[in-house]
């Protein structure tokens, strides 16, 4: 049972899992900080002197404190597009990339010299008009 946890833990895809998550704290922490000690001071300039953060209305003796939740969603959006920017659109420029590099000269398809449509190369038949096809090789 030890010998298949160990397995289990040691995959590459778990291990990666965990790196990610940790490294997902950290910068959450990192915008977290960014927003209470530069967003806020900026944001608190124009809002008359006083936290951005305290910013809240009272209804029947409860504080509603939106000031907080606009922290909340100012550092979701940054680190939403740090993640988009920083770790998305790398990744899919990576895999075009890959993609194109792969990609052979040889041709993996024709066209049905009846129909015109795209069919393997390997194809006798056509599989749209069914029409018997000549190999030129």
């Amino acid at each position: 049972m030890l010998g298949e946890f160990k397995k289990f833990i040691l995959r590459g895809n778990v291990v990666d899992l965990a790196v990610g998550v940790v490294i997902g704290a950290a910068f959450n922490g990192l915008v977290q900080s960014f927003v209470a000690n530069v967003i806020n001071p900026i944001v608190a300039v124009f809002w008359g002197g006083q936290r951005f953060a305290d910013a809240h209305f009272t209804i029947r003796h409860s504080q509603i404190l939106y000031g907080s939740f606009l922290n909340a969603v100012i550092s979701f959006i940054l680190v939403g597009a740090a993640v988009f920017f920083l770790v998305v659109q790398p990744i899919n420029r990576l895999t075009v990339f890959e993609a194109k590099r792969k990609g052979t000269d040889e041709p993996t398809t024709k066209k049905c010299e009846y129909c015109l449509s795209v069919i393997p190369m390997e194809a006798t038949r056509c599989k749209f008009c069914t029409s018997k096809l000549e190999n030129k090789e």
